[in-house]
């Protein structure tokens, strides 16, 4: 196998470690959350990652080689098992508090990574079984809204205030997690209404994917607290929690800052200038290439393993654990961004910030 294809092999890193945290006892439980919070940012301190996009033609071999598709679906049983080993271990063994905790972070880490992330590759996609498992996905980390919200909703409002999951300037991620939790769940709901309404469908339906979300993760909620009992499904709201929460905190640092100008025509189209990316390397492959985010929405329909890099796009200083660390302490946040928005003004003219 090449390594342009094993390299990929990477995105088992957290399916790995969270598997070893689920089976571990004592602080080993945490081994998931020391390796992706800990050890991944300080290796990406001391690396850069590369520039280097494909070729035309060796483009349009990755985008037909099947192994990059193989490799995604299979993150849909690896994080029903992950999760079946979860509720297991909190329902049937004596476990202390510090292990629960651990077990529960842990479990968080697949729910945002798998459960979410993966999803999200997956909901770009145009095949319904496809669609299906990224919905399969966001269900085990209840959030399953953002399959309409992010891809009819972010997608089209990016980089505006109109966009719940874009950050503004001087928001800290701890204000922005209730705003974009809250306004992005009230924004799937106004993008199924608007749809049915042009169906002359009424709102309140079966037809309406809003409603069957609700019903569906209310329903998974209620099967796990039937058959084993109330602990577990606290554990497991909890540590979808943790799960959606990564995912706002990416939201959070991808757009930062940066908006598109308004014409009189409307906003400008996405452009890679609109999203912060990251050519740090293992973040990158753990996370299916999402921090080259600024490609990403330039053209949406681009799969993980084609994406590129733009040497016009605004550059994290790091890569995206590390940068998820940073935003949670907003004093320093503040003074690194700040510094690199001031820094990457002065290249565009007329660039608006939040």
């Amino acid at each position: 196998m090449s390594f342009r294809r094993s390299k990929y092999l990477m995105v088992y890193l957290t399916p790995l470690v969270v598997g070893l945290s689920l089976f571990s006892t004592g602080l080993w439980t945490f081994l998931a959350v020391v390796t992706l919070f800990g050890i991944l940012p300080l290796l990406e301190l001391f690396t850069n990652g590369s520039t280097e996009n494909l070729s035309a033609a060796e483009e349009e071999i990755a985008k037909q080689d099947r192994f990059y598709d193989g490799l995604l679906y299979s993150l849909v049983p690896v994080q029903y098992l992950l999760l079946a080993l979860f509720l297991y271990r909190v329902t049937y063994e004596p476990l202390t508090d510090l292990e629960l905790t651990g077990l529960t972070l842990s479990m968080g880490m697949s729910c945002g990574v798998l459960g979410i992330n993966a999803a999200h590759e997956l909901g770009h996609r145009h095949t319904p079984l496809e669609q299906a498992m990224s919905k399969w996905l966001l269900l085990s980390s209840l959030y399953m809204h953002f399959f309409i919200e992010h891809n009819r909703g972010h997608h089209k409002h990016v980089s505006t205030d109109d966009d719940p999951a874009s950050s503004r300037y001087g928001e800290t991620v701890y204000a922005f997690f209730i705003r974009s939790v809250r306004d992005s769940w009230l924004s799937a709901w106004r993008l199924e209404a608007a749809r049915l309404r042009k169906k002359r469908v009424p709102l309140f339906s079966w037809q309406n994917e809003m409603v069957r979300f609700q019903v569906y993760q209310a329903g998974f909620l209620l099967l796990i607290l039937l058959v084993l009992g109330l602990k577990p499904a606290l554990l497991f709201m909890a540590a979808a929690t943790v799960g959606f929460l990564l995912l706002e905190a990416v939201n959070y640092i991808e757009h930062y800052g940066l908006r598109r100008r308004k014409t009189e025509n409307g906003y400008e189209r996405p452009l890679p200038v609109h999203s912060w990316n990251s050519n740090h390397p293992l973040g990158r492959l753990v996370l299916l290439e999402l921090s080259r985010h600024s490609d990403h929405h330039y053209m949406a329909s681009r799969k993980y393993q084609v994406l590129r890099h733009f040497d016009e796009s605004p550059q994290m200083p790091t890569g995206y654990p590390g940068m998820i660390l940073l935003a949670l302490v907003p004093p320093l946040w503040f003074r690194v961004m700040h510094q690199k928005i001031e820094q990457y003004r002065h290249t565009r003219e007329g660039y608006a910030l939040a």
